[in-house]
C-alpha cells in the first residue's frame, strides 16, 4: 500500500475551495462566488471542479481592499 504524500498548502500550486478558505480566512461561500465571477483570474476548471490558483489568489487579495 502506498503512503499518501501530504503537501503543505503553502507549497501547492492549486487549492480546493476549502483549502483556500482555510488559507485566507475567507468563507467557502464567498470564495465560490468569487470563482463564478466573469474573468476571475484565479479559477481553474478541471472538468466541472473549480480549483484556486494559489499565487494568483494571493495577488488578487493583496490588491483589493474589499472582497
Amino acid at each position: 500500500m502506498e503512503d499518501k504524500i501530504i503537501v503543505p498548502i503553502k507549497d501547492k500550486l492549486l487549492l480546493t475551495i476549502k483549502e483556500a478558505a482555510i488559507y485566507s480566512s475567507i468563507g467557502i461561500n464567498r470564495i465560490d462566488t468569487m470563482l463564478k465571477e466573469d474573468g476571475c483570474p484565479f479559477v481553474l476548471f478541471v472538468g466541472s471542479k473549480k480549483l484556486v490558483k494559489r499565487k494568483e489568489f494571493e495577488e488578487y487579495i493583496s490588491k483589493h481592499f474589499v472582497v
